[in-house]
């Protein structure tokens, strides 16, 4: 077995970490998975075939993986540290799961903690009035919001946070985005692989607590990958491509097992 450790060093039992071989015999059906990180590779979700991960986007440490977490959180806690691009779920011994992130100005900006009080599979978005007013350019032709499915900038799942009654508008959710996993970008919270936000869903709880690392903490317990990774732009999507016939023809409801996922979200910090 493979040992490292999380954070400054590593992590103990590196899961995650080979690529795929296509080696099958002529007469059995193609590896679905062939040539992707384990993990990473095309799922079936609620309805929708996913796209794997292409592996230039999981190199190096880009990846999901569990080991020993050498943060400063206690057990249960979600640990996210917007500068080094990683999210922390924080279990016993060497079960931690360290995942990589993208982060926008939102999710740099925010520091502290809150609870998860919310939960969605597929969620839709909704501009706050605070996006219209300040950037009408760019938010205002997606006023009337956007259902959840396959057009939704929040990916397959969100974790709403929470501090006491008060939604903070702080979301940790998919992207279709992959290229801005591990970097920055001037937009958005934080986002992650579609196929890790679902990994991260079935792993936490209602009320799990979230702490964010200030940029002093992250320089503190992580030098070594602080402001990882580079600053890419802000993606603009075409209106036509979310209201067009042809688009919601092309993105069906999602499918649940429990209709009262399918609860349209008010107000997400968007990508």
């Amino acid at each position: 077995m493979i040992k490292t450790l999380l954070d400054r060093r590593t992590f103990l039992s590196l899961s995650g970490s080979a690529v795929l071989g296509a080696c099958a015999a002529p007469q059995v059906a193609p590896n679905p998975n062939a040539g992707f990180v384990e993990g990473y590779g095309p799922i079936f979700d609620s309805g929708y075939t996913l796209p794997g991960i292409p592996p230039e986007y999981t190199k190096g440490v880009n990846r999901r993986i569990t080991g020993t977490y050498l943060g400063e959180q206690p057990v249960g806690t979600i640990d996210v540290d917007p500068y080094a691009k990683f999210l922390y779920f924080v279990r016993e011994g060497s079960n931690s799961v360290r995942f990589p992130i993208g982060a926008g100005r939102a999710g740099r900006s925010f520091s502290g903690g809150g609870t998860i009080r919310v939960k969605k599979k597929w969620p839709g978005w909704t501009p706050t009035a605070n996006m219209l007013r300040t950037e009408p350019e760019i938010y205002g032709p997606f006023a009337r919001g956007i259902r959840g499915g396959l057009r939704s900038p929040l990916g397959a799942r969100a974790l709403y946070l929470y501090q006491g009654n008060r939604d903070t508008h702080y979301r940790i959710h998919g992207t279709n985005a992959q290229d801005s996993i591990g970097n920055s970008s001037s937009a958005g919270c934080i986002r992650m692989f579609n196929q890790d936000v679902i990994a991260l869903f079935e792993m936490v709880p209602i009320g799990t607590r979230v702490h964010v690392r200030s940029e002093e903490e992250a320089l503190r317990v992580d030098p070594e990958n602080f402001n990882r990774g580079i600053e890419i732009p802000a993606h603009r999507t075409d209106p036509e491509a979310i209201y067009s016939e042809e688009a919601i023809a092309n993105d069906p409801l999602p499918v649940f097992d429990d209709e009262t996922t399918a609860v349209i979200d008010q107000g997400n910090v968007p990508l």
